[in-house]
């Protein structure tokens, strides 16, 4: 009685698949060097009236977008179907990035900041 639940292992498979395919093109885990995996598809984030979390995984990095402010967030790499599933939640939106890479930059392209950017 060897045989192990395939159901447990498939979803490890579907985490650690898209890291093994796009970790060796990387090089290391930089944001330039996620940059140089090319392969991006944008996906534009917040225009509400209150500050908004974003928690990136699998990072587990959040950033806090404050009203009127726009980001990017880029899934580089291989993934299969789609590059993010997505979860909103009341003043939070989580972005899981299915190639296992991913950035959060501005308009310009510059990396953004993350974490909470209190004045106080």
């Amino acid at each position: 009685m060897d045989e192990q639940d395939p159901g447990p292992r498939a979803h490890i498979e579907r985490l650690i698949g898209p890291l093994k395919t796009n970790m060796p093109r990387a090089g290391d885990f930089g944001f330039e060097a996620i940059r140089r995996l090319g392969n991006p598809v944008p996906l534009l984030a917040n225009d509400g009236e209150r500050p908004l979390e974003l928690w990136l995984e699998p990072f587990g990095q959040d950033y806090w977008l404050e009203p009127g402010e726009a980001v990017y967030v880029t899934s580089y790499g291989t993934w299969s179907g789609h590059p993010f599933e997505t979860n909103h939640e009341p003043d939070r939106l989580t972005v899981w990035a299915t190639s296992w890479f991913a950035t959060v930059s501005d308009g310009d392209g510059n990396e953004f900041p993350a974490g909470r950017r209190d004045t106080a």
